[in-house]
């Protein structure tokens, strides 16, 4: 089993114990009503836009999302909250040192031991949900849990919906396509994104993301025989049917969307696997990017 494989099977028992230690955290995580910017780089990036979502829908404030490296200075923020499994990456530790004195940080890692933790002026440590693997699983889905957890928005359900998603089999016919095109709405954006990267990482996949109203405006037209369409949450009332008439496969996530990820987490192991490459070393990828100076 690859170190990729046996991580994202753990993601029930992570996000069971994340939701248990969230009132813990609830001093330094953001409150309600305060306005925040949600920070990360690559998969902590996609996590950010539906944390983001997520909190802005549920009515605790004005929640926006940025790649560390296009956080915009001009903006006031009462918090913002950087997500970094490292703890190392150059454009999160640039990011808070830039911020230090002037915006209160927050920064959820899984790393006690990096530069991350006197970078930020709060921390929240999810050591238990770390990664020997280069593609990141389970400490994304585990911070995304916390925050459900924090906002109101964790339910048992979740954590049994993540042990369905790991046990069921998964269509041969899917794993064979040669395109995959994954789609959310509202904070299942950031999760089609996401899903999207784990199989370009794993498996050197053709993936695409969009919010699912935006398919119909150009992309669907590349669906055909042989691809796959994947939603994550509702679909919007007649899509299903349009992807059928192309021939493509269209794949109803009716999961809770965060265990429709780990479905997606598992298509790419076994998309790599059928095309007999390694997960755990993923083409021109390191755990961390750290920039020279």
């Amino acid at each position: 089993m690859t170190y990729v494989e046996d991580e994202l099977n753990s993601q029930p028992e992570c996000w069971a114990r994340a939701a248990s230690e969230a009132a813990g955290h609830k001093a330094v995580l953001p409150a309600p009503g305060e306005r925040v910017a949600i920070v990360g780089c690559g998969t902590s990036y996609f996590m950010a836009q539906a944390v983001a979502a997520l909190r802005e829908g549920a009515g605790e404030g004005e929640t926006d999302a940025f790649a560390a490296s296009e956080f915009p200075h001009g903006r006031t923020y009462d918090r913002v909250l950087a997500l970094t499994r490292s703890g190392t990456t150059t454009e999160v530790l640039e990011l808070l040192g830039q911020l230090k004195g002037r915006t209160p940080t927050t920064a959820i890692t899984a790393d006690p031991h990096t530069p991350v933790m006197t970078a930020a002026d709060e921390i929240v440590v999810l050591d238990f949900a770390d990664e020997r693997s280069v593609v990141q699983t389970r400490f994304a889905t585990t911070a995304v849990t916390l925050l459900r957890a924090h906002l109101g928005l964790h339910t048992d359900a979740v954590v049994a919906d993540a042990r369905t998603a790991l046990a069921a089999e998964l269509p041969q016919q899917l794993v064979a396509c040669t395109q995959f095109t994954f789609l959310g709405r509202g904070w299942t954006v950031g999760l089609a994104n996401e899903a999207g990267l784990k199989m370009r990482e794993a498996s050197l996949s053709w993936t695409e993301a969009y919010p699912a109203m935006e398919y119909r405006h150009g992309p669907i037209s590349i669906t055909t025989r042989g691809t796959a369409t994947w939603m994550l949450g509702e679909a919007p009332e007649g899509l299903a049917q349009q992807v059928d008439a192309t021939g493509g496969l269209w794949i109803d996530g009716g999961l809770d969307p965060l265990a429709e990820l780990v479905r997606a987490q598992r298509l790419a192991v076994a998309v790599a696997a059928y095309r007999d490459l390694d997960p755990d070393r993923p083409r021109h990828l390191t755990r961390s990017v750290i920039l020279a100076p």
